[in-house]
C-alpha cells in the first residue's frame, strides 16, 4: 500500500487529511472518474465542462495547439473541475510536445550525442516552462528505453541510448529541469523497449531479456530513477515472459500480458519488488498491443486491479466509465485497490500543491506568461544544443568541408516519411515545410538549390557539368502504421543512382539508422531534429564554420561492414 509520507509525495499531515477527507467524501462515480485521463476532443467550453461535471475525470492530455487554445481548454477544465486535474504534456524534446510553436531542443538521442546531461536538462526545463505557460503539471517524459536493436522505430530518437548509466545520468538532468516548474515527473516505458523492432501501436511488444540481464539493464535504471523520487511511471504494452514465469511459477506462454494488464509486472515487480511508491499511468489504451489483448470490457478494471492507477483515454466515454464501474462493483477492483490508486493520483496532485492552488484561485498560471513559448532567449539555447549533438558519422571520401566558392550549385534529393500517430491521432508528415525553410538557409548561405525531381535521370555527363554536390536530406519521422520505418523511395529518379556521379552527403533529420538503407554513402550526418537551429548548425558544420560534437554509438552502422566504408 502506498506510503504518503515518504517519496515521492513526502506529504504533511494537512495534506494527507485533504486526500482521505476528500475520498471518504466521494460517489463511486468520481472514484471511477479520477481513474481515467481524458484526451480532449473538443474544446468547446460547454463540452470541457460536460466531461469533469459527468465523468469526474482525474487528468488530460490534448492535441497541440496554439498557445491561446490550450491555455483557455485549460482554464475552463480547471475552473469546473471539483478535484483539480492533473494536466499532461509530452515534452520528450522540448516545449514543442506541449505546445504548437513550442521550442524544440534536443530529442533522446541527440541528448547522447551532446554527451553532455545539461542537454537534458535544458531540453526538460524548456520544456517545463513552456507547457506550464498553458497550464500543464505533468509531463510525460523522458523516455528512459535502451535502445539495443537499431531496427526499433518507436523509441529510436526518443531513448537515449543503449548505456544504462547514460540513461541513469541525463535522466535524472531531465528531471532536475522539469522540476524548476510545479509539474510532476514521468518516465516510460515500464519494463522497458527497444530490445526488438515491433511497435505497441500495432502489437504487443515483448521484452525477452532473461531476469539477470533485465535487473542489470532495465531494472538498474528503474531502481536507480524510483529512488531518485520520480513521481509517476507510465506502464508500456510490452510483455516481460522471463519475469512473469519467475514470479508466477507454472505460467503458460498463452497467459502471458503486457505489463499494463500484469499484476505479477506491476503490483510484484514494479510496486513490491523495485519499491515503487508512486503512481503508474498506462500507455495510450488504444494501442493495439494492449485493445487486442482481451476485451474492452476486461481490459479496463483488469489494468487497475493489476497495478495501475489510472488509466490513459477512453474509447467511448460512457462505455467505458460503465465498463471501470462494473469492474469496481462486481470486485475486480477491490475497495483496497481503489482506495490505494485514488491515495496515489490525490496524493501527486497534493505534492504538488494543486487543492492549495485551487483555493486560491491559481491552478491556472497568468495569461501574460505565454510569451515565453518559442522565445528568442529558448531558441538561442536551442542552437547551443544543437553545435553540441550535430554528428558526423562518416566522411570517408572527404567531401567536407563544402562551400559555396566550390560547390555552388546543389542538387537536393528531399524524402519524407509518412506522418505520425500521436495519441491516435495523425501528424501529417512535415516534409514540405521542412524542406522549404532547409531551402532558404542554403540560399541565405550563397548556395544555388535545385529540388525538383524530373522523370528521368537524363545524360551523366550532363548531370556531372551541372551539379557540384548533392544532398541527400531524409526526414523520415513516423511510428504507429508500421512496426519499423525504413526509407522509401517513392520515385526513381530519387533513388540513390547519383552518388557515382557527384559527390553526394546523407543528412538525416530524424532516425539515426539509415545507413541500413545508403550505404554507400560515403558522408553521412545526424541532425536529430529538423528545427531550424539543427539544421543551421548542420549545415554551418558540412561548410567548417563549426567542428562537429556529437558522438555516436554502433547502432547506426546496423550491424554491417558495408555501412562503415
Amino acid at each position: 500500500m502506498v506510503n504518503l509520507r515518504e517519496k515521492p509525495y513526502c506529504l504533511t499531515e494537512e495534506d494527507i487529511n485533504w486526500i482521505e477527507t476528500t475520498i471518504a467524501g466521494m460517489s463511486d462515480e468520481e472514484k471511477v472518474g479520477q481513474l481515467f485521463v481524458n484526451m480532449v476532443t473538443s474544446r468547446k467550453p460547454e463540452d470541457l465542462k460536460y466531461v469533469v461535471d459527468h465523468y469526474h475525470v482525474g487528468a488530460i492530455r490534448y492535441h497541440n495547439d496554439a498557445p491561446e487554445v490550450i491555455y483557455e481548454q485549460n482554464r475552463v477544465l480547471q475552473e469546473n473541475t471539483k478535484i483539480p486535474l492533473l494536466i499532461a504534456s509530452n515534452c520528450e524534446a522540448g516545449g514543442n510536445g506541449g505546445v504548437a510553436g513550442g521550442t524544440a531542443i534536443a530529442t533522446g538521442a541527440a541528448v547522447a550525442a551532446s554527451n553532455d546531461p545539461s542537454t537534458a536538462y535544458e531540453s526538460a526545463r524548456i520544456g517545463a516552462a513552456e507547457s506550464a505557460a498553458v497550464g500543464c503539471n505533468w509531463n510525460f517524459a523522458p523516455v528512459v528505453d535502451l535502445l539495443y536493436n537499431w531496427r526499433n522505430t518507436i523509441v529510436q530518437c526518443r531513448a537515449f541510448n543503449n548505456d544504462p548509466d547514460d540513461v541513469i545520468a541525463y535522466s535524472k538532468e531531465f528531471f532536475r529541469g522539469i522540476k524548476t516548474q510545479n509539474m510532476a515527473t514521468c518516465c516510460k516505458h515500464f519494463p522497458g523497449d527497444g530490445t526488438e523492432e515491433n511497435d505497441q501501436h500495432l502489437i504487443m511488444g515483448v521484452n525477452d531479456m532473461t531476469c539477470e540481464e533485465w535487473d542489470q539493464t532495465f531494472g538498474k535504471v528503474y531502481k536507480t530513477l524510483i529512488d531518485e523520487g520520480v513521481m509517476t511511471i507510465m506502464a508500456g504494452h510490452i510483455a516481460l515472459p522471463q519475469y512473469s514465469k519467475k514470479l508466477c511459477p507454472g505460467m503458460k506462454d498463452e497467459e502471458i500480458l503486457p505489463a499494463t494488464l500484469s499484476p505479477e509486472l506491476i503490483n510484484g515487480l514494479l510496486k513490491e519488488q523495485l519499491g515503487f511508491n508512486g503512481l503508474v499511468v498506462t500507455d495510450a489504451s488504444h494501442m493495439i498491443g494492449m485493445f487486442a489483448a482481451m476485451p474492452r470490457r476486461e481490459q479496463l478494471p483488469r489494468a487497475i486491479a493489476a497495478g495501475c492507477d489510472m488509466f490513459l483515454f477512453f474509447n467511448d466515454m460512457e462505455e467505458d466509465f460503465g465498463y471501470m464501474m462494473d469492474g469496481y462493483k462486481n470486485g475486480i477492483i477491490s475497495k483496497e485497490r481503489m482506495e490505494d490508486a485514488l491515495r496515489r493520483i490525490l496524493g501527486i496532485k497534493a505534492s504538488l500543491k494543486l487543492h492549495k492552488l485551487q483555493k486560491e484561485g491559481r491552478l491556472i498560471p497568468a495569461k501574460e506568461g505565454l510569451s515565453v513559448i518559442g522565445c528568442e532567449e529558448h531558441k538561442k539555447i536551442a542552437a547551443r544544443m544543437a553545435d553540441r549533438y550535430i554528428t558526423l558519422v562518416k566522411d570517408t571520401k572527404h567531401y567536407l568541408p563544402i562551400s559555396p566558392e566550390k560547390q555552388k550549385r546543389i542538387k537536393l534529393v528531399f524524402i519524407g516519411g509518412e506522418g505520425t500517430v500521436v495519441a491516435g491521432k495523425l501528424k501529417p508528415d512535415d516534409s514540405e515545410e521542412v524542406k522549404a525553410r532547409l531551402i532558404k538557409i542554403l540560399e541565405e548561405k550563397g548556395f544555388e538549390v535545385d529540388a525538383g525531381n524530373p522523370e528521368i535521370k537524363g545524360k551523366m555527363e550532363e548531370v556531372s557539368a551541372k551539379y557540384d554536390l548533392c544532398l541527400v536530406v531524409l526526414n523520415v519521422a513516423g511510428f504507429a502504421q508500421f512496426n519499423t520505418m525504413r526509407v522509401k523511395w517513392s520515385l526513381p529518379i530519387t533513388q540513390p543512382w547519383y552518388v557515382s556521379q557527384l559527390p553526394t552527403i546523407f543528412l538525416s533529420l530524424n532516425f539515426t539508422n539509415h545507413l541500413i538503407d545508403v550505404p554507400m554513402a560515403k558522408t553521412y550526418i545526424n541532425a536529430y531534429v529538423n528545427s531550424d537551429e539543427a539544421i543551421s548548425a548542420a549545415v554551418d558544420k558540412m561548410m567548417g564554420k563549426s567542428p562537429f560534437h556529437g558522438r555516436f554509438n554502433e547502432n547506426v552502422f546496423c550491424g554491417r561492414w558495408d555501412t562503415r566504408i
